[in-house]
């Protein structure tokens, strides 16, 4: 019988995927275990730092396949740091405490910048549903989910963007196992008068100034774009550099004025001028007459 070992699987038969655009699936590993099933979804990254990108996904649940059960565990804050710290070698991750959660429940992260300038997160979260449908207890199904992600281009929201926006598409048979828990109810406003209901509410994952497509730098694009914008609104320039270009009457200026009536003559003294040119002696006609012999 051969012994179970990590196994390449599709790209298709991934438990979990990254949001729409990226970044991409290189390559999945699975192992199988007695209680479940593990994969590493290897993605696509423009960082220097020592090793991979990656989606990590492990399910706890019902015996299900033969082989070694994993350790049915859950986070521990110190443990949690040192595979941080394992898997992104040579760079200082900062705990970040501000609470967040995506469509699956809260998670958390630690992030870092590397020598080379590539930004770098760690992020785990824990998928285990409150209490089992019939009230006994809490469901047993159990999802750890890891992210390793660095890149030389993306900012620490963009990569965070990843993990608001991945999907799980594994889950357990039977709803003792079932860890998402029940389906939320109905909102009871939907169908009554006075609640009218709008196309967006609140701020919305579209809404983030997020997106990150992997390995890819969008800030090209973006000055590419703030360029085009700033052409568009540009101040016209000052009519008198345009004077050459312009057709019509030439205006002059009041400094142009003033030196031309120093160059000049006034009219005052063209009038004394005038005043002492002799004048003009017309002979009358009797002194044009032809005179007698």
């Amino acid at each position: 019988m051969r012994p179970i070992s990590p196994a390449l699987v599709a790209d298709e038969q991934a438990l979990a995927l990254p949001p729409p655009g990226g970044p991409a699936i290189i390559g999945v590993v699975e192992r199988t275990r007695g209680n479940g099933v593990e994969q590493t979804i290897s993605l696509a990254t423009s960082a220097r730092v020592k090793g991979e990108n990656y989606l990590k996904i492990e399910f706890f649940g019902p015996d299900v396949s033969r082989g070694e059960s994993a350790t049915f565990r859950t986070i521990n804050e110190r443990a949690i740091l040192g595979e941080a710290a394992a898997a992104v070698p040579g760079v200082r991750l900062a705990r970040r405490s501000t609470f967040l959660q995506n469509s699956y429940g809260p998670f958390a992260y630690a992030a870092g910048r590397s020598a080379f300038g590539d930004t770098c997160i760690y992020a785990w979260q824990q998928i285990r549903a409150g209490t089992a449908s019939n009230g006994i207890g809490r469901n047993f199904g159990m999802i750890q989910v890891r992210w390793r992600l660095c890149d030389a281009s993306a900012s620490e929201e963009q990569l965070l963007s990843a993990i608001y926006g991945y999907t799980i598409t594994g889950t357990f048979d039977g709803k003792a196992w079932n860890p998402f828990g029940e389906p939320n109810r109905v909102d009871p406003r939907l169908g009554e008068t006075g609640y009218p209901i709008y196309p967006q509410n609140g701020v919305t994952l579209a809404g983030l100034p997020m997106g990150y497509a992997g390995g890819i730098d969008l800030r090209s694009t973006a000055t590419v774009s703030a360029r085009s914008v700033r052409r568009t609104v540009e101040a016209p320039q000052p009519a008198g550099k345009n004077e050459a270009r312009e057709a019509g009457p030439r205006v002059p200026s009041p400094d142009q004025l003033t030196r031309r009536a120093a160059a000049e003559p006034s009219a005052a003294t063209q009038e004394e001028h005038t005043a002492k040119r002799p004048a003009v002696m017309v002979p009358s006609p009797k002194g044009l007459s032809t005179p007698q012999p």
